[in-house]
């Protein structure tokens, strides 16, 4: 920088003599080259670390591209249909990996087991935690642990292994296929939307979210499903979605806009409800949404 300074310098106050003197000409000969030098190296030196820059920009997109890989497989990669029920789902993650989490799993005694959550913050650490509630609700279940002593000890490990301001939502249900009766807790989560028989009720019976304190209590609920009832189990990304005046999305659209596809398939109404949601937010997703889809089949009429 010196160099370049006294190369100006040099420039400015040997404007008039430069054809008459040598040592002027010869100065600013010299200044210029070293300027060039000087600058010529600072190009490299940047470039050395616009290079490294992007060496570590592509060591970040590949573990994060390894991340979501892990979390993906982390999601039921196929979704059970038993003779009484059936179910679609989709989880998409605003920013690469995801908070959100669901879960699908028919137990060998019969039981039939789905789940929702929506982690509290966003990025690798809510993705860690849901591998966390993922992994150790799989584990209950398959001990043949009861709802309140599963929600319980989730609630426990969560408190256990994160800060005070972390916690989840969650909703956890369990479907018995010969008494045709559903029993959930619902953990601080958005009711499920009801339709058919139970359209209008809230399964809201449960308590706080897990994870806020080590020995929360939880209510069990308890409803009888009939055939062609479906409910809609869905995180907050989709109804606080926001137009682009700041409007939500809400409760009432995403009730409408099932409604408006309830004699289709799962997968169309699914889709149905995520289009939906992006042709209001009318840009990216500002936060994961994430939906499940339960209907409730004639167990007898699939036996014929």
């Amino acid at each position: 920088m010196v160099f370049l300074i006294g190369a100006a310098a040099l420039l400015y106050l040997g404007r008039n003599f430069v054809q008459g003197s040598a040592f002027v000409t010869w100065g600013l000969t010299l200044s210029a080259t070293t300027g060039i030098a000087v600058l010529a190296a600072a190009i490299y030196r940047l470039r050395l670390q616009l290079q490294a820059s992007r060496r570590e920009l592509a060591r970040k997109e590949a573990e994060l591209s390894f991340a979501l890989e892990v979390q993906r497989a982390l999601f039921p990669r196929q979704l059970p249909r038993t003779s009484s029920l059936e179910f679609a789902a989709v989880c998409l993650p605003a920013h690469g990996i995801s908070g959100d989490y669901y879960d699908v799993l028919e137990l060998p005694d019969g039981r039939v087991v789905f789940a929702i959550a929506d982690i509290s913050g966003k990025g690798i650490s809510a993705a860690i935690l849901m591998a966390n509630v993922q992994a150790l609700l799989r584990a209950l279940t398959q001990m043949g642990g009861a709802p309140r002593d599963v929600i319980a000890r989730i609630n426990q490990h969560l408190h256990q292994v994160t800060d005070e301001s972390r916690f989840a939502t969650f909703f956890y249900a369990e479907w018995d296929e010969i008494e045709r009766q559903l029993t959930y807790i619902n953990a601080g989560h958005h009711p499920p939307l009801l339709f058919g028989s139970l359209c209008g009720q809230k399964l809201v019976e449960g308590g706080l979210p897990i994870g806020l304190f080590p020995n929360s209590d939880f209510q069990v609920g308890s409803v009888a499903l009939q055939p062609d009832d479906i409910l809609a189990l869905y995180s907050d990304g989709i109804t606080e979605a926001e137009s682009t005046e700041g409007e939500e999305f809400g409760d009432a659209r995403l009730r409408s806009t099932i409604e408006n596809h309830l004699g289709k398939s799962l997968i169309e109404m699914q889709e149905a409800v995520i289009d939906a949601v992006r042709e209001w937010s009318g840009r990216e997703a500002q936060d994961d949404m994430t939906l499940l889809i339960v209907r409730v089949n004639d167990s007898t009429r699939e036996r014929l």
